[in-house]
């Protein structure tokens, strides 16, 4: 009679066995779309960010590119 007690124990440690790996598997799955989500999220907002400072700093400062009418003037003379 004790192997059939040793069968089942052996099943029902390989079934434990069977579910911690996935659902171990399952939760690195999980926790690298959460990080890579996060990492997107971050990295767009910093581009926008981005944008909004430069194009803020474009209407706010002169642009060297553009001579006004004074140093036209000067130029010519």
């Amino acid at each position: 009679m004790p192997k059939p007690n040793l069968l089942l124990l052996f099943k029902l440690t390989a079934a434990i066995g069977v579910s911690l790996v996935t659902a171990s598997a399952l939760t690195g799955c999980v926790l690298f779309a959460v990080a890579d989500a996060a990492v997107t999220v971050a990295a767009t907002a910093v581009k926008v960010t981005a944008k909004t400072v430069g194009a803020a700093a474009d209407i706010v400062l002169p642009s060297s590119d553009k001579k006004t009418d004074k140093d036209k003037d000067a130029a010519k003379k």
